[in-house]
């Protein structure tokens, strides 16, 4: 008797709960590490940069083409990244369908909404690392918690681009 495989059904009215969406993006960001990793290896060396500083701008364009590209792809052919897999979540538009390309974009531009406005304070403010740290502690924690003011229970980020993320159940064929 052999086990068959178990499919993913998709439960359109079901937010997953925040704490297992943070610890995606917990676990998100140790793959993304490897992938920024691998990216500015590869930058540098094709640019022969010998300085953190020569061709910055450059390479920070770059990461963001890469990181584009790899939530682009994940989100548009399955809906998941291998994070997304593990805490069975998926992303999918408004109504439930699978996302297209330009969706997705807006989602990862979106997304930039968890970081760039505090980190955008340090500069303009002349803050010190430890302010800016704080602030941005503070940002991500109200920013997350706001998804308990929407009825969806879905992020900002998430409303303004049109998709969701709902859990994706293991069920028996």
């Amino acid at each position: 008797m052999s086990a068959q495989p178990a499919a993913l059904a998709i439960d359109p009215m079901r937010a997953p709960t925040l704490r297992r969406r943070l610890a995606t993006m917990l676990y998100e960001s140790v793959i993304l590490f490897g992938v920024v990793f691998l990216a500015g290896y590869l930058f540098s060396t094709l640019t022969q940069q010998r300085n953190g500083l020569t061709h910055h701008n450059w390479l920070m364009s770059w990461i963001g083409i890469v990181l584009a590209a790899y939530f682009v792809y994940f989100w548009t052919h399955g809906g998941q990244t291998l994070p997304m897999k593990t805490w069975r979540l998926k992303v999918v538009d408004a109504q439930g369908q699978p996302v297209k390309p330009a969706r997705a974009f807006a989602r990862y531009v979106f997304a930039w909404l968890w970081f760039l406005p505090p980190l955008a304070l340090h500069p303009l403010f002349s803050l010190a690392v430890p302010q800016t740290l704080a602030v941005f502690a503070a940002w991500v924690a109200l920013w997350a918690a706001a998804v308990w003011l929407d009825p969806a229970r879905q992020f900002l980020h998430d409303r303004l681009a049109g998709t969701r993320i709902v859990t994706a159940q293991r069920t028996a064929k």
